[in-house]
C-alpha cells in the first residue's frame, strides 16, 4: 500500500450518510455525504417504486436564522428564511384530546426524502391518534437561508448558521409556535429520528425536555466523536459484515485496493479503469474510483436488509450476500477487479438499466454535509489491516484541521459536540438527569459502533438486534419482516405508550 493512498484514507471517512457518505481523499476534498453515482441512482430509481408515498401537508414557516442574537427580523428580513416542513394530521385526536404529536428530526437532506422512508410513524399513528410533523433541516432541500443554496453555501460566513445547535432551536421554535397556532398547547410531543436525524432526536430530548417529552433515537452515533470509541470501529463492522458472508468476499475487497493503485500508476491505466468499471467519463485519480467503491460497501453494511428495499438504492434481500455471490462465483479466469465490478454492480446497478456510472452527483441535496464534518461533527476514522478490508490508513487530527481550514477557511473543533451534548461516561451522567429515550441500533449498522448499546437506566434504554441494519425500525412494515423485527417495533410501541401514558397522568393531575 503507497503512502498516498494511506494518506488518502484519512478523509474518506464521511460520505456516509449518517446516513451518511464517505469521501474526503486524495489531497483534500471536501466531504460529499455520498458517493452513489448520479446516472446509476438515477436510472435505476426510476426502475423501481420508492416506498409508497404517504400523504402529507407542505408549509413553511419564516424561521429566524440566528437564534442567539437579537436583530429584528423586520428590519432585517435577511435574518429569516423560510422552513419547510411536512404534515399529516388524518389520524390526530385533536387539540381538545391534547393528541399527540410525533416530529421527525430532518436529516441532511430532502425532507420528502426522509418522509417517504419513515413508514413506521405512518403506521403507528392512528394507533395512537397522533400528528406527525416532518420539518426539514435548515440549509437541505428547500429550507435555504440567504434565498438559495449559491448564496447559502458561498463562504463560511454564510455557513456558519449551518449548526446542531441552530438546528434544534429551529425544531424548538417551529413546534411551539405551530402548537400554538392549533391551540394545541397540551398536546405531548414525541422525537424521532434515524442516523444523524437521531442523534439530533437524542439530543433535542436532552436540551428541550420541556417541549419533547421522548425521542426515539435509531441508529444515532451519539458517541463517534473523539476518545469515545475506537476509531476503527466503523470499518471494523463494515468489513464483519462482509467476512461472515464469505472469507473469499472478504479477500477480494482486500486485495483490490493495490490492484487499483498498481493499474493506475501504468500508462492509460487511469483510462482502463475508466472502462472496466463503465464510467461516464475517464476518472483523474485512483481516489475517484476507490472513494466510490468504499462507499458503497459501507452504505451495503449500513443497508444489509433482510427483504428488497431500495431507501439508498434498489437492492435485493441481504444485499451483502448477492454482491459476495456475484464475486465469487465468476470463473476462475476472471481477475480481481472484474469480480469487484461484478459485486460492484449489484449495488449500483441491480436494476441493469445503467449504461454508465456518473461519479458526481448529489441526488439527495446533501452537500452541506462537509461543512457540518469540518465544524463540529468530527466523527474520528481509521482502517486497522488487523480487522478491515478497507485499506489501511490512520486518524490525523491536526492534518483533518489543516484539510478543514484550508478548504472553508473554518476553524474545526473536534470537541465541540461532546461539550454541548455530553458523551463522556455518558451512563453515569445521563442516569442523575435524563429520561425517555430509545436508542435502537441493528448490529449489522456499522454506525452501531458510535452508538449506545446498554441500557442506562429504566428511562434511557438501549433495543439491539442481531440481524438489523440502519434504522430499519423506521422503515415501513413488510409481509417479509422477520419476528424480531416485529417484535422491536411493539417494544418501541409499548414504550411510547408508556410515556404518552405517564403525560396525561401528569395533565390530569394538574
Amino acid at each position: 500500500m503507497s503512502r498516498a493512498m494511506a494518506s488518502r484514507g484519512l478523509w474518506c471517512y464521511w460520505t456516509l450518510i449518517l446516513l451518511y457518505g464517505i469521501g474526503l481523499c486524495a489531497a483534500f476534498r471536501p466531504p460529499r455525504p455520498y458517493l452513489l453515482g448520479g446516472a446509476a441512482s438515477a436510472a435505476a430509481r426510476r426502475s423501481m417504486p420508492l416506498t409508497k408515498i404517504r400523504p402529507f401537508d407542505t408549509f413553511y414557516f419564516t424561521q429566524v436564522l440566528d437564534h442567539f442574537t437579537f436583530k429584528d427580523a423586520v428590519r432585517h428580513p435577511e435574518e429569516t428564511f423560510q422552513q419547510r416542513y411536512l404534515v399529516n394530521q388524518e389520524f390526530w385526536h385533536g387539540a381538545q384530546k391534547a393528541g399527540p404529536i410525533f416530529l421527525y428530526c430532518g436529516n441532511e437532506g430532502d425532507i420528502e426524502w426522509f418522509a417517504e422512508n419513515t413508514g413506521f410513524l405512518f403506521e403507528i399513528a392512528p394507533r395512537l391518534g397522533a400528528l406527525l410533523i416532518f420539518p426539514e433541516h435548515r440549509y437541505y432541500g428547500e429550507s435555504m437561508p440567504f434565498g438559495n443554496q449559491e448564496r447559502a453555501y458561498k463562504n463560511a460566513d454564510s455557513l456558519s448558521y449551518l449548526t446542531t445547535e441552530q438546528a434544534l432551536a429551529d425544531f424548538a421554535t417551529l413546534i411551539t409556535d405551530f402548537k400554538k397556532n392549533l391551540s394545541a398547547e397540551a398536546s405531548p410531543v414525541v422525537a424521532f429520528g434515524g442516523s444523524y436525524g437521531g442523534m439530533l432526536a437524542a439530543w433535542f430530548r436532552l436540551k428541550y425536555p420541556h417541549i419533547v417529552i421522548g425521542a426515539l433515537a435509531s441508529s444515532a452515533p451519539i458517541l463517534q466523536f473523539e476518545n469515545l470509541v475506537p476509531n476503527d470501529i466503523f470499518n471494523k463492522i463494515v468489513s464483519l459484515d462482509f467476512k461472515e458472508e464469505s472469507d473469499a468476499c472478504f479477500d477480494i475487497v482486500r486485495n483490490s485496493w493495490s490492484a487499483i493503485e498498481a493499474l493506475a500508476a501504468e500508462e492509460g491505466g487511469l483510462h482502463i479503469l475508466s472502462a472496466k468499471f463503465h464510467l461516464c467519463s475517464d476518472i483523474q485519480d485512483a481516489a475517484d474510483l476507490t472513494d466510490w467503491l468504499y462507499s458503497a460497501y459501507s452504505y451495503l453494511a449500513m443497508v444489509n436488509y433482510p427483504y428488497a428495499a431500495n431507501f439508498m438504492m434498489p437492492l435485493p434481500a441481504h444485499p451483502i450476500r448477492e454482491v459476495c455471490k456475484a464475486m465469487t462465483n465468476l470463473p476462475d479466469d476472471f481477475d480481481i477487479l472484474s469480480r469487484i465490478f461484478a459485486g460492484i454492480s449489484v449495488y449500483y446497478n441491480f436494476t441493469g438499466e445503467v449504461d454508465c456510472f456518473d461519479l458526481s452527483a448529489d441526488p439527495h441535496g446533501m452537500s452541506g454535509w462537509g461543512w457540518q464534518a469540518c465544524t463540529e461533527m468530527i466523527m474520528p476514522m481509521s482502517s486497522n489491516p488487523n480487522n478491515s478490508m478497507v485499506f489501511p490508513y490512520g486518524w490525523d487530527l491536526q492534518a483533518y484541521i489543516n484539510g478543514c481550514l484550508s478548504t472553508y477557511n473554518a476553524n474545526a473543533r473536534p470537541n465541540w459536540a461532546v461539550t454541548e451534548f455530553g458523551g463522556q461516561d455518558i451512563k453515569s451522567v445521563l442516569r442523575h438527569f435524563g429520561s425517555n429515550i430509545i436508542f435502537s441500533n441493528g448490529l449489522l449498522d456499522p454506525w452501531s459502533g458510535g452508538s449506545v448499546l446498554e441500557d442506562i437506566s429504566s428511562t434511557i434504554i438501549a433495543i439491539i438486534t442481531k440481524e438489523g441494519a440502519h434504522h430499519l425500525d423506521l422503515r415501513s412494515s413488510t409481509k417479509e419482516d422477520p419476528g424480531w423485527l416485529v417484535d422491536q417495533r411493539e417494544l418501541e410501541i409499548s414504550k411510547i405508550r408508556q410515556w404518552l401514558g405517564e403525560f396525561y397522568e401528569t395533565l390530569i393531575v394538574i
